[in-house]
């Protein structure tokens, strides 16, 4: 019962073609190279300084020109967020903070008890 011929016909064969780009396709490592200085210049944090540095090298030399096109910020600019979230990182190291105000709160404490009257 089980038949040897090959039954599929050459005439109906579809050759595969890849569905086409789309133009408002999200990029991941752009948004990344962008968002991460930023993280990094808030939490001061040296280790996503350092990965915001790698992601904006990685967007900037992957740049197509399409993507050099529709950019609303050149490559090298995310470079040079990235580069100053690592300054901002290690600047304490270089400009320390005032002697006086290192351990100091904010003041936002209870106020002290009123005295007797």
């Amino acid at each position: 019962m089980s038949a040897k011929k090959d039954m599929r016909r050459p005439d109906l064969i579809v050759p595969y073609l890849d569905p086409p780009k789309s133009k408002d396709e999200a990029d991941v490592t752009s948004t990344m190279s962008s968002t991460l200085p930023m993280v990094a210049i808030f939490t001061r944090n040296k280790l996503v300084g350092w990965t915001a540095v790698i992601f904006s090298l990685q967007s900037w030399l992957a740049e197509t020109p399409e993507q050099k096109k529709t950019a609303t910020t050149p490559g090298y600019f995310s470079v040079g967020m990235a580069v100053m979230a690592c300054l901002v990182a290690y600047m304490p190291m270089f400009l320390p903070p005032p002697p006086g105000r290192a351990g100091a709160g904010t003041g936002t404490g209870a106020p002290p008890p009123a005295p007797p009257s």
